[in-house]
C-alpha cells in the first residue's frame, strides 16, 4: 500500500526562536465512514450492511464504557485500548489525588495483524499544486 506524504517545516512550539526543521507528514487521501466500512465488511462476511452497522454501534458504545471503568479493551490481533492521563505532581502523597489529573485520552496499541500491515507500508510524496506546475514544465 501507498501512503502520501508532504514535507512540511515546524518550529519548536516551546521554543519559538530555535530553527526550524522540515519534516515528512504523512497526507490523508480522504475518509472512509462507519457505514462504508459495515458494507466493506458485509461482503467480506455472510453478515448484512445492517448487521455489520449494528455491530460496529455495539462496539462505539461498548468500547468507551469499558474504558470508564478502567478496563483494557482488548481486540485481539487488532490491537488493544487502555486510558493514559496526565496529571500534575504533588510535592507529597497526601497532597496527590484525583483533582490532580489534568487530561485523560484513549490510547490504542495496535496487535500482530495490525503492524504487519504497517511494515508493508510504501511512502511516496505527494503532488501539491507548485510541485505540480513545476513537474509539468
Amino acid at each position: 500500500m501507498v501512503v502520501k506524504y508532504n514535507i512540511v517545516e515546524r518550529g519548536k512550539p516551546n521554543d519559538p526562536a530555535a530553527p526550524k526543521k522540515f519534516y515528512p507528514s504523512v497526507v490523508t487521501s480522504g475518509r472512509v465512514t462507519v457505514r462504508q466500512l459495515a458494507e466493506m465488511a458485509a461482503r467480506e462476511s455472510t453478515l448484512s450492511t445492517i448487521d455489520m452497522m449494528a455491530a460496529f454501534e455495539s462496539l462505539l458504545v461498548l468500547i468507551p464504557d469499558q474504558l470508564a471503568k478502567g478496563n483494557v479493551v482488548e481486540l485481539g490481533d487488532f490491537g488493544n485500548f487502555w486510558l493514559r492521563n496526565s496529571s500534575e505532581g504533588s510535592a507529597t502523597a497526601e497532597e496527590a489525588n484525583y483533582t490532580k489529573i489534568t487530561k485523560v485520552l484513549p490510547r490504542f496499541n495496535p496487535g500482530r495483524l495490525f503492524k504487519d500491515v504497517l511494515t508493508t507500508l510504501r511512502f511516496e510524496k505527494a503532488l501539491t499544486c507548485l510541485s505540480f506546475y513545476t513537474h509539468l514544465k
